[in-house]
């Protein structure tokens, strides 16, 4: 028999098996029939049974089917329990729509198709990188010109790169405000910073700016996402790089370079001027001050010597003789105060006396100085002589001496 055929009865089925009569495949009509009699019965139908018993099971039906109800129920109510982490906030939304914002514990709302909650981090600080993106795997990162490219206010270009670090302050603008708040940030960082770099000169911005071009961008950016109400605070905007593009990156090093040299050569000459010129300065002074009190002891001694002759020649016109003798006495007083040799000239004899006073004055000197020996007696010679066993010829020689016998 072909498997599409149909059997007849009496006919041998494809494994070689003759088929009984009336045999024939499940009734699915039957089998539909009595799951459904079933459920009637579970829950209070009439089918399946007759008389008294079908009214005592509709009972235990209805029974069952209540606490199937306050079963489900309770589990229902119970998925209305949430936590909010420390540092969270909870959103709860009924029908898609802010009913409140709940703090950090544990928290019931209307379950689900009713309300729902969103969980908002508001103490996490994110990181969004502005020129450049960061590969956690390879430790390096990748070079966004798109971003980083900017023009500045004497018309350079440069290749600045940021990080921004934000908050969430305000959940529900967070959530509801904005769609991507991410990609918010980004263009509005870009924007900002374009402003400030744009209002900046190129030296300005790489060299002593930088701090000042971050607050700035900060300050400006805040006051953009504030006016969009994505419920961000911004954190911090960090300069991560500052520098001419690639291309022109060896010109401007020279002429930064240059622009170093130019100011060092500065320094060195204002450093050797500031050095010079007081020294200068203070010689100038010094000479004009010595030069003053010479002019004034020069002025001095000419007014004295002037008085000292007016005085002298009213002397000598009263008395001639005794003014010049007291003069040359004076001239004379003074010119051999300050010599030790005297050669004194005797008007009888052709002899010079030579009076070394020099000479005289030291050996008094040197005699004063010296310490007192006292005369050797007669006692002192004999008492010695005893001492070494008589009288030697050296102590005869000191006794004859000193005139003793």
């Amino acid at each position: 028999m072909a498997w599409n055929e149909p059997g007849k009865p009496g006919d041998k089925d494809p494994w070689g098996q003759r088929r009984k009569p009336g045999a024939g495949g499940p009734d699915l009509d039957r089998i539909v029939k009595n799951i459904q009699q079933k459920f009637a019965g579970l829950f209070g139908g009439a089918g399946g049974g007759g008389g008294s018993g079908g009214g005592g099971g509709g009972h235990a039906s209805g029974i069952g089917l209540g606490l199937i109800v306050a079963v489900a129920l309770f589990i229902w109510l119970v998925t209305g329990f949430y936590i909010v982490n420390q540092g969270e906030r909870g959103v709860v939304l009924r029908f898609g729509k802010q009913s409140e914002i709940t703090d950090a514990g544990l928290r019931w709302h209307l379950p689900f198709p009713l309300e729902k909650v969103e969980k908002v981090n508001v103490e996490k600080v994110s990181n969004i990188e502005i020129g450049y993106r960061s590969n956690p795997r390879s430790g390096g990162k990748t070079k966004v010109p798109k971003e980083a490219l900017m023009l500045t206010e004497d018309e350079n270009i440069i290749d600045i790169e940021f990080a921004v670090q934000y908050k969430i302050k305000d959940a529900a603008d967070y959530l509801f405000s904005v769609r991507d708040v991410e990609t918010t940030i980004v263009q509005a960082t870009e924007s900002a910073v374009r402003e400030v770099v744009g209002k900046s000169t190129l030296d300005f911005a790489l060299t002593e700016g930088r701090d000042q071009v971050s607050r700035s961008s900060r300050e400006l950016l805040q006051e953009i996402l504030d006016r969009y109400k994505t419920g961000v605070h911004i954190v911090t905007v960090e300069t991560q790089k500052a520098q001419p593009p690639d291309e022109v990156k060896p010109a401007f090093d020279d002429a930064v370079k240059a622009r170093e040299d130019e100011q060092r050569l500065k320094n060195e000459a204002e450093a050797y001027a500031n050095d010079v010129i007081p020294r200068a300065r203070g010689g100038a002074a010094r000479l004009l001050q010595e030069a003053e009190g010479y002019k004034a002891s020069v002025i001095a001694r000419a007014d004295g010597d002037a008085r000292r002759f007016s005085q002298i020649a009213n002397e000598y016109v009263k008395a001639p003789n005794v003014t010049r003798e007291r003069m040359y006495l004076e001239t004379m007083e003074q010119v051999l105060s300050n010599t030790t040799k005297i050669f004194v000239d005797q008007k009888a004899g052709n002899n010079l006396i030579y009076l070394p006073l020099d000479k005289l004055m030291s050996t008094r000197e040197s005699a004063a100085s010296a310490p007192f020996v006292p005369p050797l007696t007669e006692a002192d010679a004999a008492a010695n002589a005893a001492t070494k066993g008589g009288t030697s010829s050296r102590g005869r020689a000191d006794l004859r001496s000193r005139g003793a016998p």
